[in-house]
């Protein structure tokens, strides 16, 4: 019969180690894998190593994966295939040689140094993708350089699992069996790629009409687990296909509901996965095989920087670009457990090489969630040009920072936010706001709104944000004990200055008032015209042009206010979100369709999609026109309904 006690017994770890790094603000990846190692056969026995706990680690990679794809839409893919298959190919390549024939010349044996080398020629998704995620760096050009490579790894992993077979038999229809698998691999993307882009939308239509939560997340379930078995059962890995239901899905407007549905089970799962993974550590390899476990640590961890940062030069990317890279992907990976367990049963390579190998890809996972958390600093060390960027990016920001003042400060950059951030840039006023949100902060910040991460309760944040600097202090979410707080770190460092609040209603105006509001404005649209008006008039904009500029805005029935920045804090407050009109912006990567063409060639318009800015090397230009020419990296900030959106992405990358 089968227990739940193992299952049991890593919950209880999940829930001590993130408690504890927490604590500690380290990375609660690597909580799971130190307890997975002192809990697991190699020390303790705690947790037995079985079928259950395997198999919940292999899911929770999936999900992972599916989150992924969901970031990736199929024109960026496509526009990524450059990278995909330069980058990613030649990393693959070089790193398996480079270490076939180290491992050859200790070994004795060319087969075993090749399945070595392809085993230690992966990276880790898992880790690599998280952290890049949490960090908010999955879109940075480094990000986009590791991403891309590690799907070539995955792909990589089918014609590894058909020559290490081949090899091990001597089979003489080597070739014969490659063509059949590439054909397969082929002809299985194409079919997914092909018709479940065009199934997708329309059978989310079906579902999402039936108004049922409960329905639309088996749906979810259903395509996630679904497109892994279908590409599992083609010989391709369940991590590629649950990419590719997330990629299909990327391209429908439902993309942001299912990201918020599918987060709990990922994160539950894929904590497991790096419980089972440090479970597969054991002591006694480690000192009878420390010399070859070292040899090989160092392979993944020396030898595959250098090699990701070399090639990346020889491709022309930025060298802190590659080296960051480099510190991202220097590391074993999920997949090269499956290939050594592989050659171990066909006697490719020896037990005890097996092992040593095992132990090296877990310090090297161990490692890694310490070099990509200090990626930027250690760059800076190495790469001499990244220090200048860096040093001169931070003169040029202290400099405007410490020459600009009377700026408005806005603690909250939601829709209210950004509707008066919008109406002071028409009247040329500076202003710097703080947001919780990361995902708005960084679609924002894309878009080149002055805008960061930051809790503006703390005094250190404010003062940071140019509080002793500020000309008034403008609290956008209806929070009263956030909003008590702000003002009263105000009032203790400048009690001069004016603080406008928002509230939900008048139930708290006499508090806030008594805290050191001097204006406090109630609710949504007209909350968001209100107090727009009451900041323009304490800037000193004469009252005649503010009723003018808001009696402008509401003949335009709020056009201004149209579209904001999704974040993960936003509740819909009601409302359809396939209709409601949201901003995102659309980088044109290096091969995207709209480099070089004026913007009118795009016929954006006839979409229904509006072209509200564009950002080009860090200055955001209001002024242009359907002939403005696009340019590599310009990024576009469009508004539309999420179906206009998914098209106009799909025009501006793909054509």
């Amino acid at each position: 019969m089968h227990s739940l006690a193992p299952i049991v017994l890593v919950l209880l770890a999940a829930v001590l180690s993130v408690t504890l790094c927490r604590s500690l603000r380290v990375p609660p990846m690597l909580g799971y894998l130190v307890v997975g190692f002192l809990a697991g056969p190699g020390v303790a026995s705690v947790i037995p190593e079985g079928e259950e706990t395997q198999f919940l680690g292999e899911i929770g990679i999936v999900f992972m994966m599916f989150s992924i794809g969901l970031e990736f839409s199929l024109p960026k893919l496509r526009a990524m295939r450059h990278l995909v298959f330069g980058l990613g190919l030649a990393q693959v390549v070089v790193t398996l040689l480079l270490i076939a024939v180290v491992m050859g010349w200790l070994t004795g044996s060319a087969l075993s140094g090749f399945a070595v080398g392809g085993a230690l020629a992966m990276s880790s998704t898992a880790i690599v993708s998280k952290l890049l995620t949490e960090r908010l760096e999955l879109n940075l050009q480094h990000g986009q350089l590791a991403i891309g490579v590690l799907l070539f790894q995955d792909i990589a992993v089918v014609p590894l699992l058909i020559l290490l077979p081949a090899f091990a038999g001597g089979s003489e229809t080597l070739w014969m069996d490659l063509g059949l698998a590439a054909v397969k691999v082929v002809a299985v993307m194409a079919l997914l790629l092909f018709f479940g882009q065009r199934l997708m939308r329309p059978w989310f239509h079906l579902v999402a009409r039936q108004r049922s939560g409960e329905l639309f997340m088996i749906n979810v379930l259903l395509i996630t687990l679904g497109v892994a078995w279908l590409t599992e059962l083609s010989g391709l890995s369940l991590a590629l296909g649950a990419f590719v239901a997330g990629m299909l899905i990327s391209e429908t407007e439902y993309r942001y509901q299912v990201e918020e549905d599918i987060k709990p089970f990922r994160d539950i799962l894929l904590g497991f996965f790096f419980v089972t993974v440090g479970m597969r550590l054991q002591l006694p390899i480690l000192y009878q095989r420390f010399g070859e476990v070292a040899l090989m640590l160092g392979l993944l961890l020396l030898a595959k920087l250098g090699i990701v940062f070399v090639l990346g030069r020889l491709l022309r990317h930025q060298p802190n670009h590659s080296m960051r890279a480099g510190l991202a992907l220097a590391q074993g990976g999920e997949f090269g457990f499956v290939l050594l367990a592989l050659s171990g049963n066909l006697g490719l390579i020896a037990e005890s090489t097996e092992q040593a190998a095992i132990a090296a890809i877990l310090l090297s996972m161990l490692v890694a969630p310490f070099m990509i958390m200090h990626g930027e600093a250690i760059t800076r060390r190495l790469v001499k040009q990244d220090w200048m960027m860096q040093a001169f990016s931070l003169h040029h920001l202290l400099v405007e920072s410490m020459g600009k003042s009377d700026h408005v400060l806005i603690c909250g950059y939601g829709r209210s936010g950004q509707a008066l951030a919008r109406l002071l840039e028409t009247e040329d006023i500076p202003f710097f706001a703080l947001d919780m949100d990361p995902e708005r902060v960084r679609e924002a910040g894309e878009a080149g709104d002055p805008v960061v991460f930051g809790d503006a309760g703390k005094k250190e944040v404010l003062v940071a944000g140019g509080l002793m600097r500020a000309k008034v202090v403008v609290v956008t979410f209806a929070d009263t004990h956030a909003a008590l707080r702000i003002l009263h770190t105000v009032q203790s460092a400048r009690p001069d200055l004016p603080v406008i609040v928002r509230t939900v209603d008048d139930s708290d105006i006499d508090q806030l008032r008594k805290a050191g509001a001097d204006e406090v404005v109630a609710e949504v649209m007209e909350g968001s015209l209100m107090l727009a008006s009451q900041a323009l008039m304490v800037l000193g904009v004469p009252l005649n042009r503010v009723l003018r500029r808001i009696r402008s805005v509401r003949e335009e029935r709020y056009n201004l206010f149209r579209g904001f920045f999704r974040g993960t804090s936003d509740d819909g407050e009601g409302l359809d979100e396939a209709l409601v009109p949201r901003l995102l912006s659309i980088q044109a990567c290096p091969g995207a369709h709209a480099i070089g063409h004026p913007l009118g060639a795009l016929q954006l318009q006839a979409l229904g999609v509006e072209v509200k800015a564009i950002r080009r090397n860090s200055i955001r230009r209001l002024d242009f026109d359907d002939s403005f020419e696009i340019a590599a990296n310009d990024v576009l900030v469009v508004l539309g309904t999420p179906e206009q959106l998914a098209l106009a992405e799909s025009r501006i990358l793909q054509g």
